[in-house]
């Protein structure tokens, strides 16, 4: 073909729609990405846009990936999946969930960044994305005397989670909740090394047909040993079975500041006091905002004698991210890239001497941004620490076995 006198020149690249790559992206989706009509909110909200590097366009990976364009994939790994984009979408678009869509193609198309394998095959042979043995996973109970759940015995399973049971921070935070469990006399049981991953991080990593696999196992696994009430120590795990286990589940989840809520609300449960202390309290994303949870955190701090709550300027369902959801736990961020050290100055502006959370992954955050920003008199604590700081007492003698538990 010959260029006309006078004409601008010819495109030698040319990007030419193709349907099957649209179907693909919409299989992939559930045909979510279809709704998104392109307005941008998502972006102008996404928490990125507070920190170094752009927020994520939304709407260009979806067009991106319609086109096939090299690279459109960088973008979906850097989602945390905290839902903030979706409280503003004016079109209800689940765009945690097309993200995650996107990344099982990101998968197909081998545009995963480096190391990401290495975490489902953790999974894979050790049964936990740390890559720990198996026959290591209830050391975190060393001395703890935690009986295996029995369902004659205990109304209550307590399911610690991967990163409470083989992180050192964490695993303090697993034997508060049993504390605080223990004082409310709570029958509960655990399985021991015999805990399966709940399938999170192979979800959150876009690797459904794995995490389809996994639910299904442990439905089974839990069926068989007679659980009909679990409460979690992480929201993440607690989010996983409420929200993506099915119909075939038949049990009850609580995250365990629910069911601490509840007891002191029962008065099975009493919290001594401190000293004239002030915290302020950070919502994670995944109760906040994915399960309309505020209450139960606050009302537990509410029972503590002597603390003074000060809420950050982004509280309950406008929190703010620590970075560590949608996998980004298993994946590098500069330092001048992570959201927790802004959450953190946040937090230190309060005045508050400790900043209190209820999620393993914020609290390993968190900790990272008080080292970052300098704000070394603020201390991260869980609410179940806290409330065994303040010391959790039986206010009865002897507490009915409840089947609410």
């Amino acid at each position: 073909m010959t260029a006309l006198v006078g004409a601008p020149p010819l495109v030698p690249d040319v990007i030419l729609l193709d349907d099957d790559r649209w179907d693909r992206v919409l299989a992939a989706t559930n045909g979510e990405a279809a709704a998104c009509y392109q307005c941008g909110t998502c972006t102008a909200t996404c928490p990125w846009g507070l920190v170094a590097g752009p927020s994520i366009g939304v709407r260009s990976v979806i067009r991106e990936a319609q086109l096939g364009i090299d690279g459109w994939a960088d973008s979906v790994w850097r989602c945390t999946t905290c839902g903030a984009c979706e409280a503003r979408c004016p079109h209800q678009v689940p765009i945690g969930e097309v993200m995650l869509g996107l990344r099982s193609l990101a998968w197909r198309d081998q545009s995963v960044p480096s190391g990401l394998s290495n975490v489902l095959w953790d999974m894979h042979w050790d049964g936990n994305p740390w890559g720990r043995p198996p026959s290591a996973r209830s050391a975190w109970a060393a001395g703890l005397d935690i009986p295996r759940f029995d369902p004659a015995i205990h109304t209550t399973l307590l399911y610690i989670g991967c990163t409470a049971s083989y992180d050192r921070r964490a695993q303090k935070v697993a034997r508060a909740v049993v504390g605080l469990l223990r004082a409310a006399e709570v029958p509960f049981g655990t399985l021991g090394d015999d805990e399966p991953c709940c399938g999170d991080p192979a979800r959150s990593l876009g690797n459904d047909a794995y995490f389809a696999h996994m639910a299904a196992a442990n439905t089974a696994q839990f069926e068989a040993a007679g659980v009909a009430n679990i409460v979690t120590v992480s929201p993440h795990c607690y989010d996983t079975f409420a929200s993506h286990y099915g119909e075939g589940a038949r049990f009850r989840v609580r995250h365990y500041s629910q069911l601490a809520r509840d007891l002191i609300a029962e008065g099975r449960v009493a919290i001594g006091g401190l000293e004239e202390v002030s915290a302020t309290f950070h919502d994670p994303c995944y109760l906040a905002r994915h399960h309309d949870e505020t209450e139960a955190p606050r009302a537990v701090l509410a029972a503590i004698p002597g603390l003074e709550l000060t809420e950050m300027e982004r509280s309950r369902a406008d929190t703010l991210c620590c970075g560590g959801g949608g996998g980004r736990m298993w994946m590098e961020t500069p330092a001048e890239e992570r959201f927790a050290t802004s959450r953190v100055r946040e937090a230190a502006a309060t005045g508050a001497s400790y900043l209190v959370t209820t999620c393993p992954h914020c609290i390993s955050c968190l900790e990272d941004g008080v080292k970052t920003s300098g704000a070394q008199n603020l201390k991260v604590i869980d609410l179940a620490e806290l409330a065994m700081l303040a010391g959790c007492v039986s206010a009865s003698p002897s507490s009915p076995e409840a089947s609410h538990d």
